[in-house]
């Protein structure tokens, strides 16, 4: 409930019931006994996920402090102990130095033998600057990024996919209407809703086995600093996916993206389709560079599948 809103009745069947004061001796009882259900299936839920450890507190510090330095410290020590899945600090990461620095340390360096990531754009109490004036383009774009920089992301929905942007305050990183103090009922089934968004960004996952794995991630040169590619392929270099996002939420952009197409089995003479997944179109490409221009008012990103050209013996073009 918002301040503005403390001296309104509310309407929410839970409140409701609550300030009509003592019930019934059995409406009490089989209220407590839901309640106690609920508990038994949280309780049930971790007693299957094994021993878990959470360091609090290194994001409410700036990196040069003391404390900030600590959490990373025994981040590190707690994964090379066993305990390998780890919240990041992706949410924070949002120029594209800031990225490419920091998926080459998750994914280059040492500490991607025993450091499993999970990349979060937001979570019930981080509401991030770029969320909270960015838009529904910002919120495309972190999806994207999360579901493809990592083998494993998720987000906080359904105030994700409603891109619920409002901050308890100036400066603050909390939600306004945060389900920590109140029951929330929302309408998941809204037009501006992005479910299906989601549900495709999902689907190209499960479709694209190098986009299930933290390794073989390469950054690529692009022209323009508001556009960041990069792009993953199989152990055996096979099924390329490259991935271009316009971190600008707010205006279109464009550029050139330089691949290194021996790396991927292409020849710089020989043409070769992209298959951008999130759209369906397709474009053919000749040559190391290619023009990209990323509209965030339609769609901020594209993930392109590269198909290398097949001749046939009629000489008809067939990209694989």
């Amino acid at each position: 409930m918002r301040p503005s809103e403390w001296d309104r009745p509310s309407t929410a069947p839970e409140v409701v019931r609550f300030l009509r004061g003592p019930q019934p001796r059995g409406t009490e009882l089989v209220r407590a006994i839901r309640i106690f259900a609920e508990f038994i299936r949280g309780f049930r839920a971790f007693h299957f996920v094994g021993p878990c450890v959470t360091v609090f507190g290194s994001a409410r510090f700036g990196e040069s402090h003391p404390y900030y330095a600590l959490a990373r410290e025994i981040g590190q020590r707690l994964a090379k102990a066993g305990f390998t899945q780890s919240y990041t600090y992706f949410a924070w990461r949002n120029t594209k130095p800031e990225l490419e620095a920091y998926f080459r340390e998750l994914t280059q360096a040492e500490v991607r033998e025993y450091f499993r990531p999970n990349l979060w754009p937001n979570t019930p109490d981080i509401l991030t600057e770029q969320l909270q004036y960015g838009g529904r383009p910002a919120f495309m774009a972190r999806l994207v990024l999360a579901a493809t920089l990592g083998a494993s992301y998720g987000i906080y929905g359904p105030a994700f996919e409603l891109c619920e942007h409002e901050a308890s305050g100036a400066g603050r990183e909390e939600y306004l209407d945060s389900e920590k103090f109140e029951i929330r009922n929302r309408d998941t089934g809204r037009p501006d809703s992005l479910r299906d968004f989601i549900a495709l960004v999902n689907r190209i996952r499960r479709e694209s086995p190098p986009l299930q794995s933290d390794r073989n991630l390469r950054f690529h040169a692009v022209d323009n600093d508001q556009l960041i590619a990069y792009s993953k392929s199989g152990e055996d270099g096979s099924g390329t996916v490259l991935v271009v996002v316009n971190l600008d939420p707010r205006h279109a952009q464009s550029g050139w993206v330089e691949l290194p197409l021996e790396e991927f089995g292409l020849a710089d003479a020989a043409p070769f389709q992209g298959h951008d997944l999130l759209s369906g179109s397709r474009f053919l490409w000749q040559g190391r560079r290619f023009y990209v221009s990323l509209d965030p008012a339609a769609v901020p990103a594209h993930i392109i599948r590269l198909r290398r050209r097949v001749r046939t013996e009629k000489d008809f073009d067939y990209f694989m």
